[in-house]
C-alpha cells in the first residue's frame, strides 16, 4: 500500500509537468491505425489529480490484490485499471500493449497477418466497418456492416476491441470461425477465414471507357498520394481524362496526410479539412497544393457504410468544395481524431482528441458523408432482350456503312449488371460531358439567330 501511495503521489505531480510526446494523427480502428508521426508537446494539464478518487482506486485496487480468487500480479492490475478507463471513453480510446504499439507501426506500411477486415464497436458487439480488398475476409464473403457475434465459439460480447483482435491473431495458414449477424438475414451464420499475410494494394487504375478513368483507393497508405499521382499520369499517358471515378467503397481510411494529398490533387489548393478540440495542439488545418491533376474534369466519388476517416476526409472536401459528385450510401461517420501518446518504450494509450470538419464546417462524427445521389448497390438484370430480330438481322438489308460493331456499349452494360454503382457513376460522367459539349454560348446563338 506503501508502494501504491508513492505512485500516486508521483502521478499527482505529473499532472503539473510537461515533457514531449510522439503525437500520431490516428483516423481508423485497431486493425488499421493511421498514424503520421511527429513530435508534439504534451497536453497542458488541467490540474491536480483528485486525491479522494485515487485513493478509492487505491482501496479497490488493494481489495483485489488480497481477495481476488485468483493470483494477479500489480502490472496486470494497472493495465486493467488503464483499460477500463480508455473502454469507458469511446470506442476508439484504447490502451496499446506491446504487440498493438508494434502493429500501430507496420500495419501504415501496407503488410501485416491477419483476417483483413477494420472493425469497431457497435454495442456490445464487434462490427465491421469493411474487408479489405483481396483479404481473406473479403473472400470469405465477410461484408461491412456485418456484426461479429462469436470468434472460433467464444461470444465477444462485452469484449473490448484489443480482446477480440487477440483472438482473431494467429498462424499464417490458421482458421478462424466467426458466427455472423447480417442485416437482412433472418439467423446467424458461421464464416470459416484461413488467416494470412495481408498485402494492401493501395491504389488500382484502369480505363472504363476511352477518356473515363476508375481509381480505387483501398486505404490510405503513408505513399498513396504519389501512387495516385502515378496512376493519374499513366491514365493520361496518351490523352487527357474526359472523367474519373474515385472509388472509396469499403475504404477504412488510413494515414490522414495521405487523404490530404489525394484531395489535393484534385483541388487548386485551398482548405481540406480542419480538426477541432479542447486543447490549442487539436486545433489544425490541412490545405491543398495548388494544381489541378485533372485539369478540371469532371470526377464522381464512390462511398458506402464502409467509408470512414480519412476516405470520408476526402469525400467530404470534394463535396464541399464543388469539385465531385457524391454517389453511393451514407458513409460509417468515423470523424474524431485519435492521438497515439507513448506511456513507456513499448506502451501507449491511443485517445481521442479532436473531431474532424469538412470545409464548409459540417463534422464528420456519427453523420457520415451523404451522397449527392443515393445509389444503393443491387443486382441489376436487363429485361432487354438478347434474341429480339433487328434490322441488321433482315436479309437483304441496306448496309449502313460500317462493320464495327458497339463493343463498348456491350461492356457497360455488361459493366450494369457486375456492379450498378460503377455503371451509374460512369453514366453520371458521360451525361455531364455531353451535356457540356451540346451547350453553346449565348453569343454563339444569337449569331446563328442573325445569319438565318
Amino acid at each position: 500500500m506503501q508502494n501504491l501511495r508513492k505512485t500516486f503521489a508521483f502521478l499527482s505531480a505529473a499532472a503539473f509537468l510537461g515533457g514531449n510526446a510522439i503525437h500520431v494523427q490516428a483516423q481508423d480502428g485497431d486493425e488499421m491505425p493511421s498514424p503520421e508521426i511527429r513530435e508534439h508537446s504534451t497536453m497542458p494539464p488541467e490540474s491536480a489529480l483528485p486525491l479522494q478518487e485515487l485513493q478509492m482506486f487505491a482501496d479497490v485496487f488493494n481489495q483485489i490484490r488480497q481477495g481476488y480468487v485468483e493470483d494477479i500480479d500489480d502490472s496486470t492490475l494497472f493495465e486493467y485499471a488503464v483499460q477500463g478507463m480508455l473502454t469507458g471513453l469511446d470506442p476508439h480510446s484504447v490502451y496499446l500493449n506491446k504487440a498493438d504499439y508494434d502493429d500501430l507501426q507496420t500495419t501504415t506500411e501496407g503488410e501485416f497477418s491477419g483476417l483483413g477486415i477494420e472493425i469497431g464497436k457497435e454495442g456490445a458487439y464487434i462490427k465491421i466497418v469493411s474487408p479489405i480488398d483481396g483479404s481473406p475476409a473479403e473472400e470469405a464473403g465477410l461484408q461491412a456492416g456485418d456484426i461479429i457475434l462469436k470468434l472460433d465459439g467464444t461470444p465477444v460480447k462485452g469484449l473490448t476491441l484489443n480482446e477480440a483482435v487477440d483472438i482473431m491473431r494467429g498462424p499464417t495458414g490458421s482458421d478462424l470461425t466467426l458466427e455472423i449477424g447480417r442485416p437482412g438475414e433472418p439467423q446467424p451464420f458461421d464464416v470459416t477465414v484461413t488467416r494470412d499475410v495481408i498485402k494492401v494494394a493501395s491504389v488500382r487504375s484502369r480505363l472504363l471507357a476511352p477518356g473515363y478513368g476508375y481509381l480505387r483507393i483501398a486505404q490510405f497508405q503513408r505513399n498513396t498520394g504519389e501512387d495516385v499521382a502515378n496512376a493519374l499520369a499513366r491514365l493520361q499517358s496518351d490523352s487527357a481524362l474526359e472523367g474519373l471515378v474515385l472509388d472509396l467503397r469499403n475504404n477504412p481510411g488510413g494515414v490522414l496526410g495521405a487523404s490530404v494529398d489525394v484531395a489535393g490533387a484534385f483541388l487548386d489548393g485551398g482548405l481540406v479539412v480542419y480538426t477541432e478540440g479542447r486543447h490549442r495542439s487539436a486545433k489544425e488545418r490541412f490545405e491543398a497544393n495548388s494544381g489541378d491533376a485533372l485539369g478540371g474534369a469532371p470526377i464522381v466519388v464512390l462511398i458506402n457504410g464502409g467509408s470512414a476517416s480519412a476516405s470520408e476526409i476526402v469525400a467530404g472536401a470534394l463535396q464541399d468544395r464543388a469539385r465531385g459528385i457524391v454517389m453511393g450510401t451514407r458513409s460509417f461517420g468515423k470523424g474524431s481524431v485519435q492521438t497515439v501518446l507513448p506511456v513507456s518504450e513499448n506502451r501507449a494509450v491511443k485517445l481521442t482528441t479532436a473531431l474532424y470538419y469538412t470545409p464548409e464546417g459540417r463534422s464528420i462524427q456519427a453523420e457520415g458523408i451523404v451522397p449527392d445521389i443515393v445509389v444503393e448497390r443491387a443486382k441489376v438484370t436487363s429485361i432487354e432482350s438478347t434474341r429480339r430480330i433487328k434490322e441488321s438481322d433482315l436479309a437483304g438489308r441496306l448496309d449502313g456503312g460500317s462493320d464495327v460493331l458497339d463493343t463498348e456499349s456491350e461492356s457497360i452494360a455488361a459493366l450494369q449488371e457486375t456492379d450498378n454503382q460503377l455503371y451509374e457513376a460512369l453514366t453520371m460522367l458521360r451525361g455531364v460531358n455531353l451535356l457540356a459539349g451540346r451547350q453553346k454560348p449565348a453569343e454563339t446563338l444569337a449569331a446563328e439567330a442573325i445569319d438565318e
